[in-house]
């Protein structure tokens, strides 16, 4: 907020600071200003930028190629597919299937218990076709783990990119930012449509 205010020169109008749990409170008066410069439009809204966002995310890997589209103001740091992915048991909980067919979930069960087999030869053999085996078998519905770097205003971005998107996996992301702090002043611009409680699945 006392960027935000930079422009103005007017710091002295300022009345956000930290309760007594330790959080953050914007003021009547950096609320105001807050919400004006959001809706303002991004040249006005700069500050948002400065307000970064530290998550960890799991999602399956057909999710991440889309979510990689946004590679501006985004840092990521991934559990190891290369590394790691031979040192635990392949279950159907390793990977995104709730929206499958029945039959298509009992041809996923053959899948995993493939990778299984596998998996546990190359723990015997450590050859080098048993490991491009797992890689190149293994689904895009596998969950990775990551821990994401972002900040406001890609949040807007993405948001608004995504919000209507046909994977229910989006829907679950912008509802995570919904829930964010200041999220309907910052991130929404008041957009009433976008609140929480707003289901637009």
């Amino acid at each position: 907020m006392r960027g935000a205010r930079n422009p103005m020169n007017s710091w002295n109008r300022m009345d956000s600071g930290y309760d007594e749990d330790g959080f953050y409170v914007l003021g009547p008066n950096d609320l105001d200003l807050a919400g004006r410069l959001r809706r303002a439009g991004s040249d006005h809204r700069k500050f948002i930028r400065q307000i970064f966002v530290s998550v960890d995310i799991t999602a399956p890997l057909y999710w991440w190629k889309e979510y990689d589209t946004y590679k501006v103001a985004t840092v990521a740091n991934s559990t190891s597919t290369m590394h790691r992915i031979h040192r635990k048991e392949f279950e159907m909980e390793d990977f995104s299937c709730d929206r499958m067919t029945e039959g298509t979930r009992r041809f996923m069960e053959t899948v995993v218990a493939r990778l299984e087999e596998i998996r546990k030869r190359y723990l015997e053999t450590k050859g080098k076709e048993d490991w491009y085996d797992l890689i190149q078998l293994l689904p895009s519905s596998y969950n990775q783990m990551r821990t994401c770097t972002l900040n406001y205003e890609t949040l807007v971005n993405i948001y608004y990119a995504r919000k209507d998107h046909k994977l229910s996996e989006w829907h679950d992301f912008c509802g995570w930012v919904r829930s964010l702090p200041y999220a309907k002043e910052l991130i929404l611009g008041g957009d009433e449509e976008c609140l929480p409680g707003a289901d637009r699945t």
